[in-house]
């Protein structure tokens, strides 16, 4: 709240437009004067100031002496303080301000509280269970499930965690929030008839920005949960980028930029193929991910594509290696290849050989599994038939050297008939044709009937 008022005072003081001039030119030569004495002085008039406009601001007086004070601190703070004295006194005050602020004192919560850790609670997914009692994730498709007993439930989760699809017994699934700063507590059901319900949760969205925690559940007094629910046997995992992720697919408008209120892997061809099929799914999956090359990175490759990140168990998070012994799966879909060649400054030499690379790495982690190499359905015009081309041929060099569980797949292109996402982005009717498609084949592929 202080970060707040001290912006609109701020604009109010000096004006919205005329703040980022005026930080510019602070980078004129300073005055020479006693950095120690100055240092305090200013800290002193930023102080006196903030508790000024604080005492107008509860009485209801005019603003006027509480702005003219943190003017005249901008002032001394421009007149006579180098750039680094500048910046240690922002650093040393927002400081002060922080350690100034108190959160609010809740309400306990009412009602059985289940942690975590608890056994019932079953997950699926790249998790960090470095804390047990606040597992960690970052890829959209993780899944949270348990069986409850009672007539209410309640989600626990870390403030601005994103969002999660939810869904209660047979019900309709529904997207909850956990954008809010402070609070952690959605209620998932309420007034339901008393006796056991299954809830299955799933994070929607990409949360390597968020770092998404899970913290447990509330059931009603005196209720526990159930014997933890049953996973299906059949496995799969999706490698792959913003298709994989839903980028934009609850958006109808192309020109939309990605927001987090339009992505919801939930209505992915992943997340529909395996409900089809009745099958686990696990994701790693980034929107501008590529096999070398990420969203217009430089011809020679990006530092940090699927191959860089595909170890770990969460994205862009070095600290901690994924165990593959924690999920074999049946099959692997690969979907990388678009960010790729999206724009024209790739070596499709280096894609290739990228692509061999890391389809060796997924071969090694999963020696018994079948892995079919996916293309669209993006990809248009030239980059496509290079993309197909490539693709054939690394399946085909495998077969050669004795891998013969290698397999292709191509989606239909999208041509806009079912509208676009955001961001030319497959919509949500494209997904939906997308996990046709590739239901139908994978049921004869893997005998799925």
């Amino acid at each position: 709240m202080i970060f707040f008022w001290l912006c609109l005072l701020i604009d109010g003081a000096l004006g919205c437009g005329h703040w980022k001039n005026m930080v510019q030119k602070y980078n004129m030569n300073a005055k020479n004067t006693n950095h120690f004495v100055v240092f305090f002085a200013v800290a002193l008039i930023f102080l006196l100031s903030l508790c000024r406009f604080y005492i107008s601001l509860s009485t209801k007086r005019r603003l006027k002496p509480a702005a003219g004070a943190f003017t005249f601190f901008i002032f001394i703070l421009k007149t006579f303080c180098t750039v680094n004295m500048r910046k240690t006194i922002f650093t040393l005050l927002a400081a002060l301000l922080s350690l100034t602020s108190v959160a609010s004192t809740t309400l306990p919560l009412k009602g059985q509280v289940v942690k975590p850790s608890d056994p019932r609670i079953v997950y699926t997914g790249r998790i960090c269970f470095d804390n047990p009692d606040a597992p960690t994730f970052t890829y959209p498709g993780t899944q949270i499930m348990a069986t409850f007993c009672g007539t209410s439930l309640k989600m626990v989760a870390k403030p601005m965690s994103g969002y999660f699809m939810a869904q209660i017994d047979r019900a309709e699934p529904f997207k909850v929030s956990f954008n809010a700063p402070r609070d952690s507590v959605v209620t998932l059901a309420t007034a339901l008839p008393d006796g056991r319900h299954t809830v299955r949760l799933m994070y929607c969205v990409e949360g390597y920005d968020l770092k998404p925690v899970f913290r447990g559940f509330v059931l009603d007094p005196g209720c526990q949960l159930a014997e933890a629910p049953r996973l299906p046997e059949r496995k799969i995992e999706f490698i792959g980028n913003s298709i994989t992720c839903g980028y934009g697919n609850e958006s109808i408008n192309r020109d939309d930029p990605f927001e987090y209120e339009t992505e919801n892997h939930y209505f992915t061809y992943a997340a529909e193929t395996s409900r089809q099929l009745d099958a686990q799914h696990w994701v790693v999956a980034r929107s501008g991910i590529g096999v070398y090359r990420n969203y217009d990175g430089p011809k020679t490759g990006s530092k940090d594509p699927m191959p860089a990140q595909y170890e770990y168990t969460l994205f862009n998070d070095f600290k901690q290696r994924w165990d593959f012994s924690r999920y074999q799966p049946d099959v692997v879909c690969i979907n990388l290849g678009t960010n790729d060649l999206s724009t024209n400054n790739y070596d499709i030499r280096r894609f290739a050989e990228a692509y061999r690379k890391f389809l060796a790495t997924v071969r090694g982690h999963y020696p018994k599994a079948k892995i079919v190499l996916l293309c669209g359905s993006m990809l248009n015009g030239k980059e496509l038939e290079l993309a197909r081309k490539t693709l054939d041929q690394i399946q085909a060099e495998a077969k050669q050297k004795g891998d013969n569980e290698v397999y292709r797949f191509n989606f239909t292109p999208q041509t806009g008939d079912l509208f676009y996402g955001a961001s030319w982005h497959p919509s949500l009717w494209q997904h939906q044709k997308m996990a046709a498609e590739l239901t139908a084949y994978l049921r004869v592929l893997m005998q799925w009937f």
